[in-house]
């Protein structure tokens, strides 16, 4: 068995930092199988129209449902009247009080002298997906223990915070549906929110903890990953002052099938844009 001390106890309050011994075994999580998010209940529709942020018509077997969308970003490059999309049933939506029976978690993106690209569109996808990718050991070269889901740290809230080779570590996680050409960006519309979890992962990384930032691209095939400096060049900015000040910037594709999404590959992240 190996100890590894865990600087964890008083995150919440900055430092100092109480120190906790974890007893874990070499063979730490060797073995294990961990279940991939997973979607109920999947139905493809014709997408018709978005009358808001949360809500899109779609044509259901010839039916004209109300579908929540479940990712409140401008997606205009996606959601074009037309093209398929994944919904989600909720069985239990009367009784849960849901205002309705479907979400929107996926889309078809036609593609010029290509077939269609299944893109993943739930917002809460990555963040998942990023804790079973750390559960499996994902980060190559270190060994990853206690991770933990939305943790504060000052006044900053952080996607997950874990022990890498018992280091202490946070990371933030970015889910990515804009794409060009093969080239995947973020964000698709101005995030002050954005620029301001890259300072505090500067700030982070400025008191000795390990920060990480993640680009969970929820799609295939694409060659690179680069901010979206023509939408907002202060996030693009930020990134490259955050890589600076030595936040580690991690971009990943995605396995995306219509009932499902699971981290894959690296992909090069280009922060010259």
């Amino acid at each position: 068995m190996t100890y590894i001390c865990l600087f964890y106890a008083n995150i919440c309050n900055l430092v100092p930092f109480s120190l906790y011994c974890l007893q874990l075994y070499h063979d730490y999580q060797q073995g294990q199988e961990y279940q991939t998010m997973h979607y109920d209940c999947i139905q493809e529709g014709i997408f018709l129209a978005r009358p808001n942020r949360f809500i899109a018509h779609v044509d259901l077997n010839g039916q004209t449902v109300v579908c929540h969308v479940k990712n409140t970003g401008r997606c205009r490059e996606l959601l074009i009247p037309g093209v398929t999309v994944l919904l989600e049933y909720h069985k239990d939506a009367l009784a849960k009080g849901r205002k309705t029976a479907y979400s929107l978690i996926g889309v078809y993106k036609k593609r010029e002298g290509k077939p269609p690209l299944l893109i993943n569109m739930d917002s809460q996808a990555p963040n998942q997906a990023a804790w079973e990718w750390l559960q499996r050991q994902g980060l190559k070269n270190a060994l990853i223990s206690d991770i933990r889901r939305e943790v504060t740290y000052g006044t900053s809230r952080f996607d997950l915070a874990f022990l890498s080779d018992g280091r202490p570590s946070f990371m933030e996680v970015k889910g990515v549906t804009l794409e060009e050409n093969g080239l995947a960006m973020f964000p698709d519309a101005p995030t002050q929110r954005g620029v301001k979890h890259l300072e505090e992962l500067i700030k982070a990384s400025q008191d000795g903890f390990l920060c990480f930032l993640l680009f969970v691209i929820q799609m295939k095939e694409m060659t690179a990953f680069t901010p979206n400096r023509r939408t907002h060049p202060e996030f693009a900015d930020a990134l490259a002052a955050a890589q600076k000040a030595g936040v580690v910037i991690l971009a990943m594709d995605c396995q995306v099938r219509p009932d499902s999404m699971e981290i894959d590959a690296p992909v090069p992240v280009s922060l010259i844009s």
